[in-house]
């Protein structure tokens, strides 16, 4: 089985989760950033980190994503809301979405911090649509702490399943 995993980060969040995913495939898989990812035509399973941007996979996620075509995929990705939001919801199923043509194996989400810049983007357009409240305040406080060591064996346990429906599927 060649296996791949793309990873797209802004802050070092996907590529800490990229990094903990990859401990649970073969030893031969291959670990890249998406600025320096292969032709994805030639590996049998595809593991695509992402960080969530304007409420989907982030613009060069996105463009690799559409490269996909007829493979087994997972995905991950990182955002600033909890992994159980309904926006997080709404994150998942537009990466689903992303992925018509593919079978997707499963998807990991988990929360981690946002990028201060962004965070500065957000407070001067805050009074329309992200005002900052004290539940927003306390969601990015604890941003802060993420991904961490549970998010992390979060991530290798999700994955683990995804390869190992493959391997009772004898695809593996």
């Amino acid at each position: 089985m060649k296996s791949l995993i793309v990873y797209s980060s802004r802050t070092g969040n996907t590529r800490a989760v990229a990094e903990a995913v990859q401990e649970v495939f073969p030893p031969a898989c291959e670990l890249v950033a998406v600025e320096e990812a292969p032709d994805p035509g030639s590996y049998d399973v595809i593991a695509i980190g992402y960080w969530v941007d304007k409420g989907g996979p982030d613009k060069k996620a996105a463009a690799f994503m559409e490269s996909v075509k007829g493979k087994k995929v997972g995905l991950f990705g990182t955002l600033g809301a909890y992994p159980d939001s309904d926006h997080a919801h709404e994150c998942r199923a537009r990466a689903l979405s992303m992925m018509a043509g593919n079978d997707v194996l499963g998807q990991f989400l988990c929360q981690g911090k946002v990028d201060p810049k962004v965070l500065e983007m957000m407070a001067k357009m805050a009074s329309d649509q992200h005002p900052m409240t004290e539940e927003r305040k306390a969601r990015i406080e604890e941003a802060k702490k993420h991904p961490d060591k549970a998010d992390f064996e979060a991530a290798k346990k999700a994955f683990a399943g995804m390869l190992e429906s493959l391997a009772l599927q004898g695809n593996g």
